[in-house]
């Protein structure tokens, strides 16, 4: 039998110690939002008053063209300002990404205690978490989501340890977007005075994950957050995003364009990938380009799923603004560090925008 859900401690072990998910909650058949999942009002997302992000999406087949400069200048563009744009023809099958959102939604629909099994205190592998919200232990409103996250090593250990029902689609996606993360990076690092060849690969984008997001239907969608305000550690985000809609990113106060400080939602495109800059990526520019904060809401009408692949350095990488930048610059912004310091900082703590920065930031006052 479900637990009271009034009570906190035993809501807290049914959804999180359990395994249970958010989804457990939602299946025992609740009609209002449990105290525990309501946000500050300060932190609610008023749908009505946001707007859309009108940006159209950059087509990357024309980097191999006559149009190569321009798309690159679009792409350092939308690292400079908002942080987040939207890429078509990406080279990852489009069949590929409709299979991902099915297999997130089966995955999700499987019986509590198979997913429960890849718990962090429990996972048989170090790869596989199953879990939900982002730090329940130190959150004062949990989020309403539920995911699986898969560390990428090599495809041998991918193929033994990640789950059998998602992981052939998880690795087919990590490998078919590869040479697209790659252009990219080329693209902005380049904009940087930085050459990426195959000996520097693993210092910007050594580490990658793949999760299945989950963010079941909500009774009252305008009380919670799916993932609260933040910004993304790594370099660059890649983000396959459902029909359904529902990611908000903040406009910058400090760049050149309309909306400064608000709220804007990323429209799902049909076929599209979702880029968004890492703060490792703000840190290597010294600020030039922003890594975006965003943050998701939740729905009443139907469950979403996302599909994320975070890249990022390997942990024993150190990571400071590159020296050609800071030589233009005149300053650093930001203290060399070593990747994994970054890591425990940032999952050591609730989601709290881009908070997460100040662990490398110089200040100058």
């Amino acid at each position: 039998m479900a637990p009271s859900f009034d009570n906190e401690s035993s809501l807290f072990n049914f959804v999180v110690r359990d395994g249970n998910g958010v989804k457990g909650i939602v299946d025992s058949g609740i009609s209002k939002v449990p105290q525990a999942y309501i946000q500050p009002t300060a932190e609610q997302i008023d749908k009505k008053n946001a707007s859309k992000c009108e940006i159209p999406p950059i087509d990357l087949s024309k980097l191999n063209g006559p149009d190569h400069d321009e798309v690159v200048n679009q792409i350092v563009r939308a690292a400079e300002t908002l942080g987040f744009f939207q890429v078509v023809n990406h080279g990852v099958p489009i069949q590929l990404l409709d299979s991902l959102k099915q297999t997130a939604h089966n995955f999700f629909s499987l019986p509590a205690e198979r997913k429960a099994v890849y718990r962090k205190e429990v996972s048989p592998s170090p790869l596989v978490k199953y879990g939900t919200s982002f730090v329940p232990e130190k959150e004062r409103a949990l989020e309403w989501k539920d995911y699986i996250s898969m560390a990428y090593t090599n495809d041998d250990e991918a193929l033994q340890q990640w789950p059998i029902e998602c992981r052939d689609v998880a690795l087919q996606f990590l490998k078919t977007s590869h040479e697209m993360v790659r252009n990219l990076l080329e693209a902005l690092l380049g904009n940087l005075g930085e050459e990426l060849d195959d000996s520097k690969i693993d210092a910007f984008i050594g580490k990658k994950m793949v999760n299945m997001n989950f963010y079941p239907t909500c009774p009252n969608p305008e009380l919670t957050v799916g993932v609260g305000r933040h910004s993304d550690m790594g370099t660059l985000t890649i983000l396959l995003q459902d029909g359904i809609g529902g990611l908000y990113v903040k406009v910058p106060e400090d760049v050149d364009m309309e909306k400064k400080g608000e709220w804007v939602e990323i429209p799902p495109i049909p076929d599209a990938l979702v880029i968004n800059v890492g703060d490792m990526l703000q840190i290597w520019s010294n600020g030039r380009y922003k890594s975006a904060e965003h943050r998701v809401r939740t729905t009443s009408i139907k469950s979403r799923v996302s599909i994320p692949i975070f890249t990022s350095p390997l942990p024993t990488q150190k990571v400071a603004p590159l020296p050609q930048v800071v030589k233009k610059d005149g300053v650093a912004r930001y203290k060399e560090f070593v990747f994994s310091n970054y890591m425990n900082s940032f999952f050591g703590n609730a989601h709290d925008g881009k908070k997460s920065l100040e662990f490398a930031q110089i200040n100058f006052n």
